[in-house]
């Protein structure tokens, strides 16, 4: 699956193309930058090297899809998405777990992008629906899923379990 999309310049000029596209294993430089400055976002530290190794597991069991914006050839952005099922449904769903757009990408429709080929790829395989999560304090992203048609969850409360320690 691939998109192409022309990027708004601010000299109103046509800006090169931005491609939106699945990634494959031999991108795996390519986002393993971006997948660490998205849990430095997090407050995670950086760990280029743990990023590689966490994103190419999910190569090698087929447990993720990533789409990936690029625009000359560098990356802008990736968005990595999960699979999961809904008993209450008896559906297949997605979880769009990472969302990310790197500074350069930022405020030129990169995110949006991100999310169409996400949902297109949802409804592509036949998903009955997807959802995500983010910070409370993530306003822009917030703003960015309410236009695209993305709404809060009002009906369930989330609980989460630390099986670490």
């Amino acid at each position: 699956m691939s998109i192409e999309t022309a990027a708004p310049s601010d000299a109103g000029l046509a800006a090169p193309s931005i491609t939106i596209r699945q990634a494959v294993l031999a991108d795996l430089d390519l986002i393993a930058p971006l997948f660490d400055l998205y849990r430095q976002f997090y407050s995670q530290p950086g760990d280029l090297d743990g990023a590689r190794a966490f994103l190419r597991q999910r190569f090698d069991h087929g447990e993720s899809v990533i789409f990936l914006a690029l625009q000359d050839g560098g990356a802008l952005g990736f968005a990595q998405i999960y699979p999961s099922f809904s008993s209450i449904s008896m559906a297949r769903e997605l979880i769009l777990y990472d969302l990310f757009v790197a500074e350069a990408g930022r405020k030129r429709g990169v995110g949006k992008a991100l999310l169409d080929a996400a949902v297109a790829y949802g409804k592509a395989i036949g998903a009955a629906g997807m959802n995500l999560t983010t910070a409370h304090t993530n306003d822009t992203a917030q703003s960015l899923y309410r236009a695209n048609g993305w709404t809060p969850e009002e009906v369930y409360r989330q609980f989460n379990m630390d099986l670490r320690s």
